[in-house]
């Protein structure tokens, strides 16, 4: 199976990484800054379970040799329309692209551009980030890729990527039901980053100030009744686990979007919270600290762009 990674970053860069590492059919498609860097030093992973210096196929836009079998596509979701026009000429009939991005408003955009049939469904669950000298640094142990297409179907393409991806270096896993998995991540990552960026905290300084677990727990309310409204609604287990990970006492446990925000970067604000907002209104809910949560983002967006 050709797989071609979009996006050499924290998230495409490590499950593309151990791709290449186990030997699979892989190129990524960069654009010429992380090409560059890529070529001199290699992709380096650092991480609890093995550190690898890969020299992994690159190609650009211009240069995609016809459509792939599966694309991952982990890029933020402020450069998905960029992405796409990018990834396009690698898209064949019987592609299948499967997003790791969060919220859920790119799956209405990947449909419009390139049919149902091409989107399948994929989470991914894992701590990264890219330091100082370009290399992934992987936070902790946790490394999953579930997906699955978004019909449940057990379909021939995505049986072979599933033989790709087991054995592969990560934890993978075919899901039945990939597309309410994906709005169980949103949850999480509405609740997760909505308290740590309101509070400019990690969830055990929230936990331990006065009222902070009340607030914590009204907020993840409103984003689980606007996924009740909207989308799919996982399991009673999970929403339990989520929220005592969300009030577990003394946790250092940060969203990637604070950390973003706290080294003046880019935040995908939109794709998290407004536009689960805009569903919850749209449902005629009221949802106060999603939207104060969402005023708060924009105005940090607006300071930086003034910058």
């Amino acid at each position: 199976m050709r797989i071609l990674i979009v996006g050499a970053g924290s998230t495409g860069g490590y499950f593309g990484g151990r791709l290449v590492q186990a030997g699979r059919d892989v190129a990524f498609l960069v654009r010429p800054a992380r090409a560059e860097r890529l070529h001199e030093r290699g992709l380096e992973i650092v991480s609890p379970l093995g550190d690898a210096t890969l020299h992994p196929r690159l190609v650009t836009a211009e240069a995609i040799d016809g459509p792939y079998d599966a694309v991952l596509l982990a890029v933020k979701a402020y450069a998905l329309e960029a992405a796409l026009d990018d990834l396009a000429p690698a898209v064949g009939p019987e592609t299948m692209i499967l997003p790791v991005l969060n919220g859920m408003k790119h799956v209405g955009v990947i449909r419009a551009r390139f049919g149902d049939k091409a989107l399948a469904g994929c989470v991914c669950k894992i701590a990264a980030t890219i330091d100082e000298q370009g290399r992934i640094v992987q936070l902790t142990k946790l490394q999953e890729l579930a997906y699955g297409e978004m019909d449940g179907a057990r379909s021939d393409r995505i049986l072979r990527f599933d033989a790709a991806a087991t054995g592969a270096g990560f934890d993978a896993r075919l899901s039945d039901d990939i597309e309410r998995e994906m709005w169980g991540k949103w949850i999480m990552l509405a609740s997760l980053g909505g308290i740590c960026c309101l509070m400019r905290a990690s969830v055990g300084e929230i936990e331990a100030a006065a009222g902070g677990t009340l607030f914590v727990r009204r907020l993840f309310d409103e984003v689980v009744k606007v996924v009740e409204a909207a989308g799919k609604l996982p399991s009673a287990a999970f929403l339990t686990g989520t929220l005592a990970m969300l009030t577990e006492k003394g946790s250092p446990m940060a969203s990637s979007m604070y950390r973003d925000l706290q080294k003046g970067a880019p935040i995908e604000a939109e794709q998290i919270i407004g536009d689960l907002l805009t569903r919850g209104r749209d449902a005629g809910l009221e949802t106060p600290l999603l939207q104060t949560t969402y005023a708060n983002l924009m105005i940090y967006q607006k300071r930086r762009s003034e910058r």
